[in-house]
């Protein structure tokens, strides 16, 4: 059984310090991401606070066993309706780091 995971990560620091950008140059989140994946029993993919419905629609949550998050600048960005969404995966079973 694969582990389906996302990696969800506000990408703010990536984008507006440019020693951040250069350590990592793709987001913290693909970083975190690919390290992931180097475990055959992970399939890790990405979301950031950018995306439409911060890429964690409805049946995206659906189909993620674990959510990682990273976050810390702008937590007041992320939408009542997607906090709600999250809130109501995890009392459903999902992982949440």
């Amino acid at each position: 059984m694969t582990i389906r995971t996302v990696v969800w990560g506000e990408n703010i620091h990536e984008n507006t310090n440019e020693i951040v950008r250069g350590i990592y140059p793709e987001g913290m989140h693909t970083t975190i991401a690919n390290a992931l994946n180097a475990d055959p029993a992970i399939s890790a993919t990405t979301a950031t606070l950018q995306e439409p419905e911060h890429g964690l629609s409805e049946a995206r949550l659906a189909e993620t066993d674990v959510l990682t998050w990273w976050g810390h600048k702008d937590h007041g960005a992320v939408s009542d309706v997607v906090v709600e969404r999250v809130a109501r995966r995890v009392w459903e079973g999902m992982g949440l780091l």
